[in-house]
């Protein structure tokens, strides 16, 4: 799969914004949604630099995980390049019962939030509790899906594990890659293998990284 690209092909790979339940640990505890936090207003602002600097790219698809974070953080980069999200369940969180006490509920995608592809069919739907090797193999398989059925350059949204796990496989490296919240990683095909052309590159954002202080 991987060897059967167009060459110059590019993939953009993204982790969410910092989240609200890093800032305000108390959120969690009166959640509607507990396991489906949104982004903290840093987290919003990393969204919209993010957004800023993907717009004058040529981007063709844009897949985001379903989580209310990866929705917020992508809508950023859907409206400058004019592009629907089409939600992936495959590139979701890793349903790692240590996280999560029981499968995570999610919120409701509004349209007048978000413009989504209506059309569009997720590849693979997670299980509950998910080991390592399941996140890893369900992981690497939504993307095969993804480059096989979808032509052009690809902007992928999700969360550390999923993505990181894809970004290895890609380069050909064991195990998951670790990704910094909005940091821009992306990838270019040479024709024999992929170039990690950018790597976590954070240079336009203002506030970079992870943060648990209060906003």
């Amino acid at each position: 799969m991987l060897q059967r690209q167009k060459l110059g092909r590019k993939i953009w790979l993204v982790r969410h914004g910092n989240r609200l339940d890093f800032v305000q640990p108390a959120w969690f505890t009166t959640a509607l949604y507990p396991y489906d936090p949104p982004l903290c207003p840093r987290g919003h602002r990393q969204g919209q630099e993010l957004g800023d600097r993907l717009a004058g790219e040529s981007i063709h698809h844009i897949f985001v995980s379903p989580f209310r974070r990866t929705l917020e953080t992508a809508q950023y980069c859907a409206t400058p390049l004019r592009l629907p999200l089409k939600l992936e369940p495959g590139l979701g969180e890793w349903h790692n019962a240590t996280w999560m006490s029981r499968p995570p509920k999610i919120q409701p995608c509004p349209p007048h939030l978000f413009t989504v592809d209506r059309h569009y069919r997720g590849q693979i739907l997670p299980q509950y509790p998910e080991s390592e090797a399941q996140v890893t193999q369900r992981s690497i398989q939504t993307l095969n899906r993804l480059l096989q059925r979808y032509s052009g350059n690809l902007l992928l949204v999700g969360h550390q594990v999923p993505l990181g796990i894809c970004l290895g496989y890609l380069l050909g490296h064991r195990g998951a890659i670790k990704l910094d919240v909005c940091a821009l990683n992306q990838v270019i095909y040479l024709g024999d293998r992929w170039l990690w052309l950018r790597q976590n590159t954070t240079n336009f954002l203002s506030e970079p990284g992870v943060k648990v202080a209060p906003c």
